[in-house]
């Protein structure tokens, strides 16, 4: 294809050495493979994958020979002087023997009719029909050659069409008609269509379309070139070389080339995406022309071109690397060029191109065919070394995969397989060169989690003589046990906030007393103080019955009961009846401390009496009450692993102070209430949460590790557990730092959770706006990493660094966003994007040192906590979305879905994964937090219009917003917020 080969003729233009021949081996074997065709040639020594090697070509310039599906036939792009452009040939390799190389070649058939310039062929499924770019209505004779005075530059013809033919070249019809370059298109070998490349929305991207030209879809939209896209056997996937000009200068400069029919080649990367184009991941990370990329025969791999290995950029050759970025082997050793590889369709024999044995001099490319030998030696990796070098990528995926084996039993707290986890990173640590830093001269700061409450026998409540039916009462998760017999007092919502001008306690003596207040905060139109609760948040933070509980238990009340009867309207319609009651609140684990009294939320009816009681207007006689709650906590030991690494610089040059790196280590277990397939007991594996992010943590660990003599303070590395059960291990560090550190010691918190699913190499910092600096900091270091960054939000968020921030510490969190496997036993290793994650736990440990660095503290900014989970009537409104906080593509507006809760709103209106909703009701939707203004003014029960673009085009669709209840609050967050 034009720009693609066009990257090897700048190895010959710039006048390289050629390789020395090898000399053919007389043809006295016929190849074995898909018939006989060609003269064996020597591999070089290294080449282990490759065996039975044998030349198709002889002279001039022959590449992009591509397999027919049946393996018999080849399709390239061949000119053999005195011929000025590129023409379309076939080889039948079927009938093509034992050749001679001066006087019998193997037969090249022409297919293009011999006008303008052509590139870029391809069969067709049934092998009867091929396609290719041409730019012969442009002009018979060949395009003009780009103007190098810019420099190196290719030339993107716009007379450049996709044209349709018999493999004989006759019955050939145009496919695509639109202004501009269309090329470099293959096809798939299911359905026939095809993806191509063309200018036709003003920048080079990726489109599909059917095998006629119809139905035409663009699947990129990132500014800066993409092409040359294959896809993968069964059509799930494409893979493609794509150049990402950074905003600004480089931006700016490849539009003025793109403006002229140019562009620039000299930083190519691989991506892999679905072949829709959704979830587009960067696999390479070289710095180099990376180009011509082709599915290994498992589908989890990928051989492509490259001059990387060449620190002149001159040399080009074929490696291979795995499809997350890992594992990257160099295959082809031969000086000059080697590239375009394309797999036999069993799997067998590799296709490629190459001057290998050009004399010296000479500029001829040639296509040869090897047998592939899979169980080779391994090649030379990205360090340069054999197999005991591995990749920052390599690194990454090897410790993801052990976190993340079923054999951790999904990391829940209790598990041997968290246990086992914390001692691997323990060793780990060690390796590395951390110093113990946790309690009794280890790594391991222990404290005890709470995963169960069970109601004991005994647990009953007697008012005025009259006993409670146990289903008409409960007590609340962070309920005191104890035996409590008192005079009851009423204390109206037991809301005291005299920042609002609020106090149900007044002059009320509660005192040694059981208090009984009203659930929730006052609702209905006139009632007392109705009008200073509109707002959710402090329906929230006063409706909340553990605040209740801790305002009863500081004005001396011994127990708290807790009844939904709500206040009526003022005035009083005839026909008013209350709200239904809520349920009974469930009784679920709390993570924190019990309040420290009996608290207990009784039904309506079975309080009615007492509490006409207690509010009927004069003196009365006092109310007698027995209250005994017996709660059982199931309790596990759980331990944060903390390592410090030491500043290195001398002693007169350290500053005080020290910087936090973090990552949570444990998971879901087997499921259970946190699951988004509760049904399923079994391990969820949590690669990406947060195996990845632990994975990153110990890679950064390593980076500035190699750099600890340029540090002036102490680095402190925390793998956190508990996190998934409240943050219970940051919390407890925060409250309790080891040896000797103050939490007013730490000058920053940098944070990685759901670090491994990176897609079109983009990270989002969160808490960004937690200093000042971060900015900068974030735009410096992701510029260094090749990531772009988008900096959002304040400190405070469900992951570790929130207690930080809590506590006066500046935090940042990389995530590189939502999917539709979280909280699944589906997030495994095998979907983790080890290269991006190996990049943020670069641009990570370069933040880290920065900071480290600095002579001043970065500038602290401070916001209000926000509200309690609370007790509300109705929480605010949900869809069941799961948000794809890396956002739409090309920075687009509009929220991307990740998944949909199954029976979510959004499920069962018809949103899916990979919907970006820009429109609910009335209600414009262009960021994330814009869909979370609109759930919190929202209703539950509540239909709407929803308006999503999908494929490009707009839907529209009805959507009913349902109730978050207090047991799904999590869900509510995770809606609109880090999804934790």
């Amino acid at each position: 294809m034009t720009a693609r080969r066009t990257l090897w003729w700048l190895v010959l233009a710039a006048g390289i050495s050629c390789a020395t021949p090898h000399a053919l081996e007389p043809p006295s074997e016929a190849w074995s493979g898909p018939g006989s065709a060609g003269v064996a040639v020597a591999a070089m020594p290294d080449e282990g994958h490759l065996a039975e090697m044998r030349q198709l070509t002889f002279g001039g310039e022959n590449a992009e020979a591509y397999w027919s599906f049946d393996g018999a036939q080849l399709v390239l792009q061949s000119r053999v002087p005195p011929v000025a452009c590129d023409r379309i040939y076939r080889m039948d390799l079927r009938t093509d023997a034992r050749v001679n190389v001066a006087d019998s070649p193997p037969t090249k058939i022409a297919v293009s009719n011999g006008k303008g310039a052509t590139t870029c062929s391809y069969f067709l499924p049934g092998n009867q029909e091929v396609i290719f770019a041409s730019t012969h209505l442009g002009g018979d004779g060949c395009p003009p050659r780009p103007d190098r005075s810019q420099g190196y530059v290719w030339a993107i013809y716009d007379s450049y069409d996709i044209y349709r033919a018999k493999v004989d070249g006759s019955g050939m019809r145009r496919l695509t008609e639109t202004p501009g370059y269309d090329a470099e298109g293959t096809v798939c070998a299911k359905d026939g269509s095809i993806v191509f490349t063309s200018v036709r929305d003003g920048d080079l991207d990726l489109y599909r379309m059917d095998s006629d030209g119809k139905n035409v879809k663009r699947l990129t939209s990132t500014p800066g070139y993409d092409g040359g896209a294959f896809f993968n056997a069964d059509c799930s996937k494409i893979v493609w070389r794509a150049s990402r000009p950074a905003a600004g200068k480089e931006l700016d400069d490849y539009k003025a080339l793109l403006a002229q029919g140019l562009v620039r080649p000299s930083n190519l990367e691989l991506y892999v995406a679905n072949a829709d184009g959704s979830e587009p991941m960067q696999i390479t990370y070289l710095n180099a022309a990376a180009f011509a990329p082709f599915w290994h025969p498992s589908q989890k791999r990928i051989l492509f071109s490259t001059n990387y290995g060449d620190p002149q950029g001159r040399e080009f050759d074929i490696w291979a690397v795995n499809v997350d970025g890992s594992n990257l082997e160099r295959i082809t050793y031969a000086k000059g060029f080697d590239g375009f590889p394309m797999f036999s369709p069993d799997g067998r024999h590799l296709a490629f191109s190459s001057n290998r044995t050009t004399p010296a001099g000479s500029h001829d490319t040639n296509v040869f065919v090897a047998r592939w030998v899979e169980e080779a030696a391994r090649g030379t990796t990205a360090a340069g070394a054999r197999d005991d070098m591995a990749s920052a990528a390599d690194r990454l995926i090897s410790d993801v995969r052990w976190l993340a084996d079923p054999a951790r039993e999904g990391r829940g707290v209790g598990t041997a397989g968290l246990m086992a986890a914390g001692e691997y990173i323990e060793r780990r640590f060690r390796v590395l060169g951390l110093v113990p830093a946790g309690e009794l001269d280890g790594y391991r700061q222990g404290f005890s989690v709470t995963t169960g409450v069970k109601i004991e026998a005994g647990t009953a409540l007697t008012m005025a003589g009259v006993a409670v039916a146990r289903d008409a009462m409960t007590p609340v998760g962070y309920s005191a046990s104890g035996e409590v017999k008192a005079d009851l007092v009423f204390a109206g919502y037991g809301i005291s906030a005299k920042e609002i001008g609020v106090d149900d306690y007044g002059k009320l003596n509660v005192k040694g007393r059981i208090v009984v207040v009203r659930r929730f905060v006052p609702e209905a139109p006139g009632a007392a103080d109705a009008t200073k609760f509109a707002d959710r948040d402090a329906q929230r933070r006063y409706g909340d019955i553990r605040y209740k509980a801790w305002t009863a238990r500081e004005k001396g009340a011994r127990a708290l009961i807790v009844v939904d009867q709500p206040l009526p309207p003022k005035p009083l319609p005839a026909d008013w009846k209350p709200p239904a009651e809520a349920t009974l609140p469930s009784l679920q684990s709390d993570s924190y401390a019990d309040v420290g009294i009996p608290v207990v939320v009784v039904k309506r009816d079975a309080a009615a009496g007492v509490l006409g009681a207690l509010t009927a207007p004069g003196k009365r006689a006092p109310v007698r009450a027995e209250l005994t709650v017996t709660l059982t906590a199931t309790k596990h030991d759980a331990f944060n692993v903390v390592g410090r690494l030491g500043a290195g610089a001398p002693a007169g040059k350290r500053l005080p102070g020290v910087v936090v790196l973090g990552a949570h280590y444990d998971h879901l277990g087997m499921g259970g209430r946190s699951s988004l397939t509760p049904e399923k007991n079994e391990p969820h594996l949590g690669a990406d949460d947060n195996a990845s992010g632990t994975a990153a943590l110990l890679e950064t660990a390593r980076l500035l590790a190699a750099r600890r003599a340029e540090l002036k303070r102490d680095v402190l590395f925390i793998a956190f557990s508990g996190e998934e059960t409240g943050v219970l291990g940051s919390s407890y560090y925060t409250k309790s730092p080891t040896r000797g550190t103050k939490i007013t010691d730490v000058i920053a918190m940098l944070n990685m959770d759901m670090v491994g699913r990176m897609r079109d190499n983009r990270v989002t910092l969160l808490g960004g706006a937690s200093a000042e600096e971060w900015q900068g900091l974030a735009e410096a270091a992701c510029a260094r990493s090749r990531i772009s960054c988008i900096i959002s939000g304040e400190g405070f968020g469900p992951s570790d660094q929130m207690p930080f921030y809590a506590a006066g510490v500046p935090v940042v969190q990389f995530f590189t966003g939502a999917h539709a496997d979280y909280h699944k036993p589906s997030d495994d290793a095998a979907k983790i994007n080890a290269a991006g994650a190996a990049q943020v736990a670069e641009a990570a440990a370069e933040m880290a040192r920065e900071v480290d660095l600095r002579e001043s503290r970065l500038t602290l900014h401070k916001v209000a906590a926000p509200a309690p989970r609370g007790d509300m009537r109705s929480f605010n409104a949900s869809l069941g979305t799961v948000p794809d906080y890396a956002g739409p593509p090309g920075g687009a507006k509009g929220v991307l879905l990740a998944g949909v809760r199954p029976g979510g709103g959004a499920d069962k209106g018809g949103l899916r994964r990979g919907d970006i909703l820009v429109k609910l009701g009335d209600h414009q939707i262009g960021s994330v937090e814009e869909l979370m203004y609109v759930l919190n003014a929202s209703k539950p029960g509540e239909t709407v219009s929803a308006v999503a673009l999908r494929e490009g085009k707009e839907i529209k669709l009805e959507v009913t917003f349902q109730e978050s209840h207090r047991d799904a609050h999590r869900d509510s967050q995770r809606e609109t917020q880090h999804p934790r």
